[in-house]
């Protein structure tokens, strides 16, 4: 992607995710007039999101394939101009909901930050969150810097990556200059800290233990949150 393009690419991610991150800056007119209990009116609401456009090919699919799932999926009308590399999503009808219509989004977003479609589509799932982390953000525009980071996120064939997304059940991306992350979100923040822990020059096998004790302390709150749900026994 060349400097142009990676300016113009949507930020989008979850809107849970924190401020150390890309929040979504994808043009929509998404206002509380256009809503009615959730559902959106249509021709009122859409966003619009800017995709690479080697990744166009991707989000269309062979016939159109998961183009046609993604509306399909989110009650969604999804338009992609192949030229300028803009995708437009709108409600198909008053039966789409308003966090369908975000899904779309998302979908759209995590498949042009070099997800798979099979990938992608995880973020139809109710917990599941995107993540988008801006390394120029923390080391600059020098491509020497950016190329080194990536490296110590990437690993020697990909095993920091592999290790990082089996530690927390995530997904990870790096594509161009951004890492992205799809899971659920607790396990989708304790990623993106670890990455960061690797761009402020931790050494892995700091980052592994901390992460480590982190989905340690995940999995006891999660635990802990089920036993306080069960009803009590008669």
């Amino acid at each position: 992607m060349n400097e142009n393009r990676a300016e113009n690419f949507s930020q989008a991610t979850s809107t849970n995710s924190s401020v150390s991150t890309k929040t979504s800056n994808a043009t929509n007119t998404f206002t509380k007039a256009t809503r009615t209990q959730g559902y959106l009116v249509p021709g009122a609401t859409r966003f619009y999101v800017k995709v690479p456009l080697e990744r166009i090919g991707v989000l269309i699919g062979k016939k159109g394939d998961v183009l046609k799932q993604l509306m399909q999926e989110t009650q969604t009308r999804v338009t992609v101009d192949e030229v300028n590399g803009t995708v437009i999503i709108e409600p198909q009808g008053p039966q789409t909901r308003a966090i369908d219509l975000m899904k779309a989004r998302d979908i759209v977003t995590a498949i042009g930050y070099g997800f798979s479609p099979e990938r992608a589509f995880r973020l139809l799932d109710e917990d599941q969150v995107l993540i988008v982390i801006d390394l120029k953000q923390y080391v600059g525009p020098s491509e020497n810097h950016l190329t080194r980071i990536k490296g110590r996120i990437i690993g020697e064939e990909g095993r920091a990556r592999k290790n990082l997304e089996e530690m927390t059940g995530t997904h990870i991306s790096i594509y161009d200059d951004y890492v992205a992350i799809i899971g659920d979100y607790e396990s989708a923040n304790a990623a993106r800290d670890a990455i960061l822990m690797l761009i402020e020059g931790k050494q892995h096998s700091t980052v592994y233990r901390h992460l480590e004790r982190e989905m340690r302390r995940i999995r006891r709150t999660r635990i802990v949150s089920l036993w306080e749900k069960e009803p009590p026994q008669k």
